[in-house]
């Protein structure tokens, strides 16, 4: 609670700095802005996903208002957080960060990444409309917060949903999805999964890696009242809602594809886009790969919904990033690309950006008749923003060390090599050596998450 009402007085605050300016800046503030920043060439990574398509396909607007160059490398997410570490570290020619909603921490802690603060008591160089309190508010805090202080503006954000094909679940029976995890299971499950047909009811993307540790291991402990740590940061697995959220995963798998193991997010779309799966839990950026005719057969089948609720509730996989000024850039540099930060999550560009592919993390877009009308995931992504757990993947520095752990022991309880409770419990000792060589238990470092 503290740390919420800690972003809440740095939104305040941020909004507050913004909302004197004079109306007469509203039109054209960005090529105001610019112009002392013309010919300035900011750099920053993107990934291979929709919603970078998306503002590369925008882009052009930006340059020709601004004179700003945007650079841009795509690289493969595996390698996004590395190659920006080292170009970090060694004081590289990135200007922006794309922050991943696990990196938060490590990025802001080293110093690599800078307050919106900074740039936004600026009133040269900021939208009179930034609207901080524009953002779906877990967005914010979960992507671009870390503690107390905004550092990133939520860019391609996405929602675990329920993606499912309404016309095999309206022959075995079914006219609307499972609202839960145990219905999914004991309900639809049994109806929809025909092995000699090699038909299933559900696919979870398991490959190991952070796939396995992230979207499937992690999808198991918060609904079920569990969690990885508990609040000194000591492994939670054990506790009674954390073991019952691993044991339903392990007992859902005899409704998933054999070798679920092997799926990585491409695998279990592909099972649901060809009628080998009737539902799947998937990222909200994935609509647009299911209702593509080239990629996908489900045409009017195809139906969208949130997450099944378990017995905590529904508490969805949160994934996606925030766009945030390096602190290494030279001054001209943090301008131009707060510029661009500030334009490519603003409310201005929102309904292009959807239509284009991205998903935007703008609360205002979503409100729009059109869009809801034309996009089927709008309704059941924002009906998901509405809560969350910002640490549903701890977004502190020791999170890559301790993925990789979960990783491996989570491939191994569902394979069965190892049994649900020696998995976690192998998962908690090394996890909490990790914590203890990082300075969590001896109070040099404070327990954030």
């Amino acid at each position: 609670m503290k740390r919420l009402l800690k972003l809440c007085t740095s939104v305040l605050a941020l909004a507050a700095a913004t909302a004197s300016l004079p109306a007469a800046a509203m039109a054209d503030w960005l090529e105001d802005a610019a112009k002392p920043l013309k010919g300035t060439e900011i750099s920053g990574i993107f990934l291979d996903r929709p919603g970078y398509r998306a503002i590369i396909k925008l882009l052009p607007e930006f340059e020709k208002k601004t004179g700003i160059k945007v650079n841009y490398e795509i690289v493969p997410y595996e390698n996004t957080r590395e190659k920006q570490v080292l170009n970090f570290t060694s004081q590289g020619d990135l200007t922006m960060a794309l922050v991943d909603l696990v990196w938060i921490g490590e990025f802001a802690e080293n110093g690599w990444i800078e307050p919106v603060a900074d740039f936004s008591k600026d009133s040269k160089i900021t939208d009179p409309n930034l609207k901080l309190d524009g953002f779906f508010p877990l967005l914010l805090d979960a992507f671009g917060s870390w503690g107390g202080k905004t550092y990133g503006l939520p860019f391609d954000n996405y929602s675990g949903l329920l993606f499912y094909n309404s016309c095999k679940l309206k022959e075995a029976g079914f006219d609307k999805p499972p609202a839960t995890w145990d219905e999914l299971a004991k309900v639809y499950a049994p109806k929809l999964t025909d092995a000699s047909k090699n038909q299933y009811a559900y696919a979870l993307q398991s490959l190991r890696g952070e796939t396995q540790s992230a979207d499937s291991f992690m999808r198991f402990l918060w609904p079920f009242g569990g969690s990885l740590l508990d609040k000194q940061f000591k492994s939670n697995l054990m506790s009674k809602e954390s073991q019952a959220g691993l044991k339903f995963r392990q007992d859902l798998m005899k409704y998933m594809p054999p070798g679920i193991v092997s799926y990585d997010h491409a695998e279990a779309v592909n099972a649901l886009a060809q009628g080998q799966v009737a539902m799947i839990t998937e990222w909200s950026a994935f609509y647009g790969t299911l209702v593509d005719p080239a990629t996908s057969k489900l045409g009017d089948c195809l139906a969208v919904a949130p997450e099944p609720a378990g017995p905590a509730g529904r508490l969805p996989a949160l994934g996606g990033f925030s766009l945030a000024v390096a602190a290494q850039a030279t001054d001209e540099q943090k301008k131009a690309t707060w510029l661009f930060i500030q334009w490519a999550t603003s409310e201005d560009i929102a309904k292009s950006y959807v239509d284009a592919g991205g998903v935007s993390g703008r609360m205002s877009v979503y409100k729009d008749p059109a869009v809801k009308a034309k996009y089927k995931f709008v309704d059941p992504m924002v009906a998901s923003w509405q809560a969350g757990v910002p640490e549903f993947r701890p977004r502190f520095p020791a999170w890559p060390a301790i993925s990789e752990v979960v990783a491996e022991w989570g491939s191994k309880m569902m394979l069965g090599e190892v049994t649900v409770d020696g998995g976690a419990k192998e998962v908690g000792t090394r996890m909490e050596s990790i914590l203890t060589k990082e300075g969590y238990y001896d109070g040099k470092k404070k327990l954030l998450q």
